[in-house]
C-alpha cells in the first residue's frame, strides 16, 4: 500500500454524541424534544480527517465538545450515529484493535496516589506487557526530559504538585511509543517551563516514531506553534479547520491577527468570555 492509500490516522464521518442530565442518552435519528430533562447536544454530526503524522490541534472553549470529541477517538463514548475510524480500525466493532495503537493524557488523570511514579508507571508498563528493566530506563528518561530529578521518582504521588502529576500522567502516555497520543489539554496546571518541556516532548514522539498527535487546548500560542492544522469548535460544531497561517490569513482582520482573535471572529466570544458563561 502506497502513503497516499495509507488509511487516515483518525477519521470522524457526521459523528454526533448526545448527553440528557449529565449523561449519554441513545439517540435515533434527530434529537427528540420528549427527553427528559436538560439535553445537551455535545458532537453535532462532525466530520474531520487527520493525517498520519500530523498534530492536529481543537481549539474550543468548556463545553464545546471537545473532550467528548477526544473520548469517542479513544474509544471511552459510543457515537450515538456516524462512525469514528482510527488508522481504519471502527472505534465499536474493533474496540481492542484501536486501544493498542493509542494513549491519552486528560486534565484530569487517575493514579495510585499513595504509590511513587516509577511504581504507576511501572504498573502501566506491565499492563502494556513491556519488559521491566526496558521500562525502568525509559521511565527515568522520559521524566528526566520533563524535569522531574530521579530522587522524586519514589516519593507517593499524593505528596506532589498537581502540576507534577500532570507530568507523570504525560510520562505515562508517552511511556508505550503510541502511534496515535490524544492529548486533552496536556499543560493545564504546567507552569510556562513545564509547558515547554512538555511540548517539546509532544514535537520529539512524533519525529522518532511517526506518530500522529490529536490535542486540545485552550492556550492559543501552544497551538499556533505546535499543530500542523487547527479546528475550532464551537457548539458541538467545526466552524474552521486548517493551517494555522491559513486560519489567520483567511479570517484575521490584519496581518497581526492572532489565533486568540479568529476563535472570537468565528465563535463571537473570546475563550474565556465563553468559558464564563458556560461555567455559570
Amino acid at each position: 500500500m502506497s502513503d497516499h492509500d495509507a488509511p487516515l490516522a483518525v477519521q470522524l464521518d457526521t459523528v454526533r454524541k448526545v448527553f440528557s442530565n449529565g449523561r449519554a442518552v441513545p439517540l435515533v435519528g434527530r434529537l427528540r424534544r420528549s427527553q427528559p430533562g436538560k439535553t445537551v447536544i455535545a458532537v453535532d454530526d462532525l466530520s474531520l480527517s487527520v493525517a498520519r503524522g500530523q498534530i492536529y490541534g481543537v481549539l474550543g472553549a468548556n463545553g464545546s465538545g471537545k473532550s467528548t470529541l477526544i473520548r469517542l477517538i479513544s474509544t471511552l463514548l459510543v457515537p450515538d450515529s456516524g462512525r469514528v475510524l482510527v488508522f481504519g480500525h471502527d472505534v465499536v466493532k474493533e474496540e481492542m484493535a484501536v486501544k493498542r495503537l493509542i494513549n491519552r493524557v486528560s486534565v484530569e488523570a487517575a493514579f495510585f496516589r499513595v504509590l511513587s511514579p516509577m511504581e504507576n508507571l511501572l504498573y502501566a508498563a506491565r499492563l502494556y506487557g513491556l519488559d521491566g528493566g526496558v521500562a525502568r530506563r525509559r521511565v527515568l528518561e522520559i521524566l528526566d526530559s520533563l524535569g522531574i530529578d530521579a530522587k522524586r521518582v519514589g516519593e507517593p504521588l499524593e505528596k506532589m504538585s498537581r502540576g507534577m502529576q500532570q507530568k507523570v500522567a504525560i510520562a505515562r502516555a508517552f511511556l508505550t511509543s503510541p502511534i496515535l497520543l490524544l492529548l486533552d489539554e496536556p499543560t493545564t496546571g504546567l507552569d510556562p517551563r513545564s509547558k515547554r518541556e512538555v511540548q517539546q516532548l509532544i514535537l520529539d514522539l512524533r519525529a522518532r516514531h511517526d506518530a500522529t498527535v490529536v490535542l486540545t487546548t485552550h492556550d492559543m500560542d501552544e497551538a499556533d506553534r505546535l499543530c500542523d492544522r487547527i479546528a475550532i469548535l464551537h457548539q458541538g460544531r467545526i466552524v474552521a479547520d486548517d493551517t494555522p497561517s491559513a486560519l489567520k490569513c483567511r479570517y484575521g482582520a490584519s496581518p497581526t491577527s492572532t489565533l486568540e482573535d479568529i476563535f472570537m471572529a468565528l465563535t463571537g466570544h473570546q475563550i474565556e468570555e465563553e468559558e464564563a458563561e458556560r461555567v455559570g
